[in-house]
C-alpha cells in the first residue's frame, strides 16, 4: 500500500508508516531494511522524501544507517525512565524486571585536579576518590560509570570496601544527605573508552549523563559521569507550563 495524502507533508506520513510497520513486526529489530529504491517504490514517494523521513527516524534512534552496509531497525530501549526523581541505575533496572549488578574496574585516590576543583569546589590539596565501574542488567553491560567524590565525605575504610553503594557510604555518618542533582545530557557516537567497555557496535550511540549531586546545604558532594547505551535506555522529563 502506498502513502496517500492526508494534507500533511509526505515525509511525516512516511515516518508514521515506518513506525507502524516496525511496531507490527513487518520490519523487525536489528533487521536490515529494504533498499531506498525498494522502500520508496513500496511507499509511493520520491527517494528525497524517503531520505528525509529516514534522517528523522535516525535522529529519534528508531533506525541506524551503517555506511556501506544498509539501514537497520534499532531495538526498543529496555529501560525508560523520567529524570525528575533521583533514582539509582539499579532501581531503574529492577523496575524493568531485570537483575542489576556491578563490575568494578578501578578505585583510586589522588589530589584534586583542575577539573575537580571547579566541579567539587574544593582546594588543590584536597583528596579525591575516583571509582570506575560497569553496571549490568542480567549480566549484560549497560552503563559505564565514573564517580568522583572528596575523600572527606567517605568513611576512612572506603577504599577497602569500594564495592558498597557510594550514596550509602556518603550518608553513612548521618552528617551528609544527598538532596538533589543537576544533570546534563549529551548524545555521543562511538567513544574510545566507553563503547568497548559496554561491548557496543561502532554504530551504537551513547547517552552521557553528567551529574553534580548536592547536599541539603547546596554543597557539591559527588560528580558522576555515566555512559548509557542508547539502545537500552531512554529518558524523558515532564515539563509544566508556568
Amino acid at each position: 500500500m502506498t502513502i496517500k495524502s492526508d494534507h500533511r507533508a509526505l515525509y511525516l506520513q512516511v515516518i508514521d508508516r515506518m513506525k507502524q510497520d516496525i511496531a507490527a513486526g513487518i520490519y523487525k529489530e536489528k533487521e536490515k531494511l529494504p533498499s531506498e529504491f525498494e522502500l520508496a517504490k513500496t511507499l509511493g514517494v520520491s527517494r528525497a522524501t524517503l531520505r528525509e523521513a529516514l534522517r528523522l527516524l535516525e535522529e529519534d534512534n528508531i533506525i541506524v544507517r551503517r555506511h556501506g552496509v544498509g539501514t537497520f531497525v534499532n531495538p526498543k530501549p529496555l529501560f525508560t525512565s523520567g529524570i525528575e526523581q533521583l533514582t539509582s541505575v539499579s532501581e531503574t533496572i529492577r523496575q524493568a524486571g531485570m537483575e542489576p549488578g556491578s563490575i568494578y574496574l578501578s578505585t583510586s585516590e589522588s589530589l584534586a585536579s583542575e577539573d575537580d576543583i571547579k566541579r567539587l569546589h574544593c582546594n588543590p590539596e584536597d583528596s579525591v576518590i575516583t571509582i570506575e565501574r560497569v553496571r549490568t542488567a542480567n549480566g549484560e553491560p549497560v552503563v559505564y560509570c565514573i564517580d568522583k567524590v572528596l575523600s572527606s565525605f567517605l568513611p576512612e575504610d572506603f577504599l577497602g570496601r569500594a564495592e558498597s553503594s557510594i550514596f550509602s557510604a556518603i550518608e553513612e555518618s548521618g552528617e551528609t544527605h544527598i538532596s538533589y542533582a543537576v544533570t546534563y545530557i549529551d548524545p555521543v557516537g562511538y567513544h574510545e573508552d566507553a563503547s568497548p567497555i559496554l561491548e557496543t557496535d561502532p554504530e551504537t550511540a551513547l547517552l552521557v549523563l553528567k551529574q553534580l549531586h548536592y547536599d541539603t546545604d547546596d554543597q557539591v558532594v559527588l560528580y558522576s559521569k555515566n555512559y548509557f547505551r542508547a539502545d537500552k535506555f531512554s529518558f524523558h522529563v515532564v515539563r509544566k507550563r508556568v
